[in-house]
């Protein structure tokens, strides 16, 4: 019974799909049977049960260290879900052996359980789904921060000691059924560190939201992934999804955006056969070429490549602040950006030299240039709003301005700024008119962040940081706003509840650049996502952005502790400019 039990959780519904699978038979690769005078590796064993992501979880890992691995170069490493599958040993001798791949150390790991405190009277707790279907980085952070530190706490027999490569161009990851999408998260989410997937009879559907992959490839700028995909015709049709057809929509959208792919398509269903068949074979390919990187490729998201500026990279402007916000840039191209906490402004010349500025920003965050050349403020500090002009004087334009967050300034003097108060609380917008008036113009926002202006300056963008949403505003002639309604659909990560979406802009052509807990997500002129821009790790999100340089088109963002910048093809608008009308959308 208890053989049942975990061959049904190791290959999900497989007993589904006996009935409708023709008999299988494949050929047998020479690598995955044991051969005279090759080296054998050695399996060690033992029971990981003190995760912190996974509390209360118990597992079996087990650690092939081939014969050839000398503890003097750190090995590379290939990490299986499931335990042991594919023969695994045998072919990593073989193939070791034969020099067909390096020298790698495998780590398979069973998916945890939560033991029952009485095991009569109560069923343990499996954690397979939770761990491998779901979206987001929690396995990929629970290999790389708990099991892989682990294993190298071991020797094997003779004494040598684990070391493991900690290039992501060293690692590989793979699995089967929903290990097979624990696989392929890992490496999407952490492409640094692990570059190389094996995916077979992957559970691409909506069991926990893997459906979402084949859209968020389409639209994310390319990662360094290489990808070995498996799968039969015969594989499960059920309340989840098509299996089948999953796997052809991934492989269709890995090609699209330019992943280095391969993929072998059967006739079987849902079980390991297929896979352990061609696993060498999956091996020698995710292995080809080895040391040489894998690399990005190009995507045929024509929004995308619009955008970006080939083999470019997010480059390092400044780190070491307490939270990074309020980014601007003035007539001239310099840009500026607030550490809000520290009550600091910062900004970057047009020959890339960064400095702070010799003041007390009052604790601003957002910022923004008027069309008479002054830099506003909303300063939370003192709950005002302010102007500097090119001598540094500061001005008082508002008082009393409670939760003041983000602003911008129209080319005829208007200023706007979003006072949320908290995510429950409803949030107000505000409108300062030249002549000093203030004007409450809308509220009822859950938490109103990041505004701009569109283009041709006859929309208000605002984002909805405890929604998904971002809101449009027609702005009347009168500076009033009408005509509210959501606008922008943001994609939402697995582990949130809502984009946490804050600072935006536009460029030149209507696109709506986006920062959110996903990345900077970029909307055409309908609201719909068409592209994603993954940042840099930092301490936490991407919370604003904004084009500057002599001709607006480096995109700066702020990301907590640390400030990016990178050249692009498209050119930021300004609102201290001249209204620009862009082309038509496609409809």
């Amino acid at each position: 019974m208890k053989k049942l039990i975990a061959s049904l959780l190791c290959f999900g519904y497989a007993a589904l799909a006996f009935a409708q699978t023709p008999a299988e038979s494949y050929p047998v690769d020479a690598a995955s049977v044991e051969q005279a005078g090759v080296p054998k590796g050695e399996i060690l064993k033992f029971t990981f049960e003190s995760s912190k992501i996974f509390p209360g979880t118990r597992r079996e890992v087990s650690v092939y260290v081939p014969a050839q691995y000398r503890p003097d170069k750190p090995a590379c490493v290939y990490v299986n879900q499931d335990g042991i599958q594919w023969k695994a040993p045998t072919v990593f001798d073989n193939l070791i052996h034969q020099k067909e791949i390096p020298i790698t150390i495998g780590v398979f790991i069973t998916p945890g359980q939560v033991k029952a405190s009485n095991e009569e009277t109560a069923l343990d707790r499996y954690n397979r789904s939770f761990e491998y279907d779901g979206l987001g980085d929690a396995y990929a952070r629970f290999v790389l921060e708990e099991i892989l530190p682990e294993v190298e706490k071991r020797k094997t027999a003779d004494g040598r000691a684990i070391m493991l490569s900690k290039s992501g161009n060293d690692r590989a990851i793979g699995g089967s059924s929903s290990g097979a999408v624990c696989a392929f998260t890992a490496a999407w989410e952490r492409p640094d560190a692990f570059s190389r997937v094996f995916s077979a009879i992957g559970t691409y559907v909506n069991l926990r939201g893997a459906d979402r992959y084949p859209s968020l490839i389409r639209k994310y700028e390319p990662k360094a992934i290489r990808i070995f995909l498996q799968d039969g015709s015969n594989d499960l049709n059920i309340y989840a999804g098509d299996w089948w057809k999953a796997n052809e929509m991934m492989a269709r959208a890995l090609s699209f955006s330019g992943y280095e792919l391969n993929y072998v398509w059967g006739e079987g269903g849902h079980n390991g056969q297929h896979g352990t068949a061609i696993f060498p074979q999956a091996m020698r390919w995710l292995w080809k070429d080895y040391p040489k990187p894998v690399g990005k490729g190009t995507s045929k998201n024509q929004f995308l490549n619009d955008i970006l500026v080939e083999n470019t990279e997010w480059e390092l402007v400044g780190e070491g602040y307490s939270f990074t916000e309020g980014t601007a840039t003035n007539a001239a191209g310099e840009f500026f950006f607030q550490d809000f906490p520290n009550s600091k402004t910062y900004k970057v010349g047009l020959d890339g030299k960064l400095t702070a500025l010799p003041i007390d920003s009052k604790r601003a965050t957002g910022t923004a240039f008027g069309p008479d050349g002054k830099r506003y403020t909303a300063a939370g500090g003192n709950k005002q709003i302010l102007s500097y002009d090119a001598q540094g004087n500061v001005k008082v334009v508002a008082d009393s301005v409670a939760s003041s967050n983000d602003i911008t300034v129209a080319t005829n003097g208007n200023i706007y700024f979003t006072s949320p108060d908290g995510r429950e609380r409803p949030s107000k917008l505000h409108l300062i008119r030249p002549n000093g008036e203030k004007l409450v113009v809308d509220e009822g926002l859950k938490f109103a962040n990041g505004l701009c202006l569109s283009p041709d300056q006859t929309q208000l963008y605002v984002t909805e940081s405890a929604s998904h949403w971002v809101w449009v505003y027609q702005i009347q002639a009168d500076g009033k706003l009408a005509n509210k309604q959501k606008f922008g659909w943001l994609h939402v990560r697995d582990e949130d509840e809502n984009a946490w979406s804050d600072g935006l802009k536009c460029d030149r052509d209507g696109r709506i650049y986006v920062t959110s807990l996903t990345g900077i997500q970029v909307l055409d002129q309908l609201g719909r996502v068409n592209a994603i821009l993954p940042v840099p790790l930092t301490k936490g999100q991407v919370s604003n952005l904004c084009f500057a340089g002599p001709n607006f088109d480096t995109l700066y963002i702020t990301c907590r502790d640390k400030v990016y910048r990178r050249k692009v093809k498209v050119k930021g608008v300004n609102g201290f400019e001249a209204g620009v009308k862009p082309g038509k959308p496609r409809l």
